[in-house]
């Protein structure tokens, strides 16, 4: 089966085997991590990267720990439009995709790290711990979101 050469993806295409999934939440500062389980099921936090240097990172991570596809979170306005976020973290899963032999998707992210940062202050980690970690955090929720739509795809097409 030929390859795409742009492997950004987005939409209801999933890969159905196994394997562990990045889920990437792309700042201007920070780019946070997070890691699923191989079946895959579960999303957990992984790591914050300083933005420099992150897509190296990355590619480094995503060999480190075999994954087979990586999610990055799409940063859309409530009206669903795309701004200036948006194009930066599109050409940022572009420079993934170049470098990696495996899809790199986008995924709608709105709110995620506002829903990151009340779990978090729900949790009592406030202030500097929580800046620390909100990055991974969010990566956590477009990861979990991501998986779970997967999960409800393939069991309505049969697949697991």
């Amino acid at each position: 089966m030929a390859r795409s050469k742009d492997k950004r993806r987005s939409g209801p295409e999933f890969l159905s085997g196994p394997g562990r999934r990045l889920g990437v939440d792309v700042g201007s500062v920070r780019v946070g991590v997070a890691l699923s389980d191989p079946s895959p099921m579960l999303a957990s936090p992984l790591v914050t990267l300083p933005r420099e240097g992150s897509v190296d990172a990355l590619v480094a991570l995503a060999g480190e720990h075999e994954v087979v596809e990586i999610v990055v979170g799409l940063p859309r306005t409530l009206a669903g439009r795309h701004g200036t976020a948006a194009e930066i973290t599109t050409e940022f899963a572009g420079q993934l995709a170049e470098r990696l032999d495996m899809p790199v998707r986008l995924a709608d992210e709105r709110l995620t790290t506002v829903t990151a940062t009340r779990v978090l202050a729900d949790a009592g980690v406030r202030g500097r711990r929580q800046r620390a970690v909100v990055d991974q955090a969010a990566a956590v929720e477009i990861l979990q979101a991501w998986l779970d739509a997967r999960a409800a795809a393939l069991a309505r097409e049969g697949r697991s």
